[in-house]
């Protein structure tokens, strides 16, 4: 059985992450130059909070929550490793500390007709999509 681990993110993470999120095929931001390494050292903590999942020492997903606008920025399992509840332990850790900051909602968007999309669905989040938008989007209301 693997050990798992959450821990905070850090810069030296940053190879991993972007590693993961390329090997996410249905993620619409796959093209390299679209999501810069600034952007991710921007979101460890001046604009909000980064997590990863290491399985046995290995970073096996990462998410991302941004502070002011309340959303989450990236979520990201790597596809080794998907189906072991770590979407699921990192989102929550992203709501948590977005509703830790005041925030009655949280918001994301995802690709629709994706796994995200049917995840998020799956989770309780409310989706809201029309015909033809590129993206769909979701909230997640504070208990």
């Amino acid at each position: 059985m693997p050990t798992t681990t959450y821990r905070l993110a850090c810069t030296a993470d940053i190879p991993a992450m972007s590693a993961i999120r390329l090997a996410v095929h249905e993620n619409r931001l796959r093209d390299p130059s679209r999501v810069t390494l600034e952007m991710y050292q921007d979101y460890l903590d001046a604009l909000g909070r980064g997590w990863v999942c290491e399985r046995d020492g290995v970073i096996a997903g990462f998410a991302y929550a941004e502070r002011d606008a309340g959303s989450i920025w990236a979520l990201f399992v790597d596809p080794k490793h998907e189906g072991a509840g770590i979407g699921k332990q990192l989102l929550a850790l992203a709501t948590g500390y977005l509703f830790e900051h005041g925030h009655a909602k949280v918001v994301l968007s995802t690709g629709p007709d994706t796994r995200a999309d049917r995840f998020y669905t799956a989770l309780g989040w409310r989706r809201s999509h029309r015909e033809g938008d590129a993206e769909a989007c979701f909230m997640l209301e504070r208990a």
